[in-house]
C-alpha cells in the first residue's frame, strides 16, 4: 500500500493489523483517482471510515485543500495518524476519535467537496452513512461521493447516483447532488 501519485507519491503506508479493517487496492485507488481527478484540487475532503486515511491522504497528495479522517477504531486511529505524519500531510489534515454519526450530524451545511466512503462491505452502513450525509446536507453543491462496497451491493440514497465501476469483487459508486448524464437516483 503506497500514496500513487503527488507530492508524497511513492510513500509506503502502513496497514492496520488484523481482518478488521480492508485497505482499497492500488489498482482499485489509482483507477478511483483517475475517475475523480478534476474534483481533487483544491478540494475540502472527508475520509469517513478511514481505516488506514490511505483515500485522504492520496487526496491531499494531489493537491486536496484539508481532509477530514474519521475512525472510531483505536488501532486505527493510530495507524491514520502516523501515516499522516509519513506522507507529511498533518498541516492539512485532522483525525476525528468519533463515529460516523456523530461526526455527520456535527458537520456544518456543504463543509465538504469530496468524501470517500469505504465502510464495512454488507451495505447497511454504507447505507446509513450515505442517509446522514443526506440529511445533515454535508456535500456540497458541486461535490461528490465515492463509495467502496462489495460488488453486490446495492447502494441506495436519495442523492444522485452517477456511474458503477465493477473491480473483481469490488464495486465503486459515484453520488453526488445532480448528475448531468441522466443517470437517475435508484
Amino acid at each position: 500500500m503506497r500514496v500513487i501519485s503527488g507530492t508524497a507519491r511513492g510513500k509506503k503506508l502502513t496497514p492496520v493489523p488484523g481482518m478488521d479493517t480492508r485497505p482499497t487496492t492500488d489498482r482499485v485507488k489509482e483507477s478511483m483517482f483517475n475517475i475523480i481527478q478534476n474534483q481533487v484540487y483544491g478540494a475540502r475532503v472527508l475520509d469517513l471510515f478511514a481505516g488506514t486515511g490511505q483515500l485522504g491522504i492520496e487526496a491531499l497528495s494531489r493537491g486536496a485543500a484539508h481532509c477530514d479522517f474519521v475512525d472510531f477504531d483505536k488501532t486505527a486511529q493510530t495507524i491514520i495518524r502516523k501515516n499522516i505524519d509519513a506522507a507529511r500531510v498533518s498541516e492539512r489534515a485532522h483525525l476525528h476519535k468519533t463515529d460516523f454519526t456523530r461526526f455527520v450530524s456535527n458537520c456544518a451545511k456543504g463543509s465538504y467537496d469530496l468524501i470517500f466512503l469505504d465502510p464495512p462491505y454488507g451495505g447497511k452502513i454504507l447505507a446509513q452513512a450515505l442517509s446522514a450525509i443526506e440529511r445533515f446536507d454535508i456535500l456540497s453543491e458541486t461535490g461528490i461521493i465515492v463509495c467502496e462496497s462489495a460488488a453486490e451491493d446495492t447502494v441506495k440514497t436519495g442523492l444522485a447516483k452517477g456511474r458503477e465501476y465493477r473491480y473483481g469483487a469490488i464495486k465503486i459508486t459515484i453520488v453526488c447532488h445532480d448528475w448531468k448524464d441522466g443517470t437517475d437516483n435508484t
